[in-house]
C-alpha cells in the first residue's frame, strides 16, 4: 500500500468558480488531477488531501466534489484548508462516503501509519498586520494541532504523518509556535498547502527539521499530481 498526498484541489463541481483566472497552469486542473490520480492510485492506496478541497460554501454544494474524490481509486483521508466554508460536523461528512475520512482533533490509521491534521492559521511576522481576531485563531489551532498529534502518538504508530494546510514554517525552515509542538512529537513527515505559484517559491520550506520532512504539495506546485509519501502493507480506517 502506498500513502500519496495533495492539497488545494479546489474542485467547482456545483459552483462557478474556474481557477484558470489564476494563471495558465490551472486550465483545466481537474482533468489534469483525475488522469494523473486513476493513473498511479491503485484501489488499496491512501491519498492525503490537505485542504481546500472544493469552493461549495455549504455542505450540498461540496458532496458533488466529494462524489468526484470517490470515483478517484484508493481511500482518501482530508483535513480543513482556509476555503473549506461548508466544512461541519465530522459525524456528517464522514456519512458522505465510505471510502472518505474527515479528520479534526483526531487521528486515522493507513497501515502502521497514523494520519493526523488541522488546518492551522497563518504565521504572524513582524510588520504584518495581526488582529485579536487571528490571534484567537491561531491559538485554537494550536490546540488542535496537539490535539490530533496526541491521538496520533497514543496509536502507538511506527510513523505519523501530519497535514496541515497553513506553511507551519516560513522559507528557512525557522523554529514558530507550530514546529515547536511538532518537535515534541515523533512525526515522520508534515504535509501543507495554501502557497501558489510565485508565493510557493518564495515562502515555501521543502526539506527536514530536526528530523521530520516538511513538503509542499499544493496541486499546481506538484503538477497535479499526487505525491507518494510513503509505502506501507495495509490499511485500517477505524477512527
Amino acid at each position: 500500500m502506498n500513502i500519496f498526498a495533495m492539497a488545494d484541489l479546489h474542485l467547482s463541481g456545483s459552483v462557478d468558480k474556474p481557477m484558470d483566472v489564476f494563471g495558465p497552469r490551472w486550465n483545466n486542473h481537474t482533468e489534469k488531477m483525475r488522469s494523473n490520480w486513476d493513473r498511479i492510485v491503485n484501489p488499496d492506496d491512501v491519498v492525503i488531501i490537505s485542504g481546500d478541497v472544493s469552493w461549495g460554501l455549504k455542505l450540498s454544494e461540496a458532496v458533488p466534489d466529494f462524489d468526484w474524490i470517490h470515483e478517484r481509486p484508493g481511500r482518501k483521508i482530508i483535513t480543513r484548508g482556509n476555503h473549506d466554508l461548508w466544512w461541519t460536523t465530522l459525524k456528517k461528512m464522514n456519512a458522505i462516503h465510505e471510502d472518505i475520512i474527515f479528520l479534526q482533533n483526531n487521528s486515522v490509521m493507513a497501515g502502521n501509519t497514523a494520519v493526523c491534521g488541522t488546518r492551522g492559521w497563518m504565521l504572524h511576522y513582524p510588520g504584518q498586520d495581526w488582529t485579536e481576531h487571528d490571534e484567537k485563531i491561531f491559538r485554537r489551532e494550536l490546540i488542535r494541532l496537539r490535539l490530533a498529534l496526541d491521538s496520533a502518538s497514543e496509536r502507538g504508530a511506527s510513523k505519523i504523518i501530519l497535514s496541515l494546510h497553513y506553511p507551519p514554517t516560513d522559507s528557512r525552515g525557522s523554529e514558530t509556535p507550530v514546529t515547536e509542538i511538532i518537535d515534541q512529537y515523533d512525526v515522520s513527515c508534515v504535509l501543507y498547502g495554501h502557497l501558489h505559484g510565485d508565493e510557493a517559491e518564495k515562502h515555501a520550506f521543502r526539506g527536514k527539521i530536526k528530523g521530520t520532512e516538511y513538503r509542499l504539495v499544493s496541486s499546481d506546485t506538484v503538477g497535479f499530481v499526487p505525491q507518494l509519501i510513503l509505502s506501507e502493507r495495509s490499511i485500517d480506517n477505524e477512527i
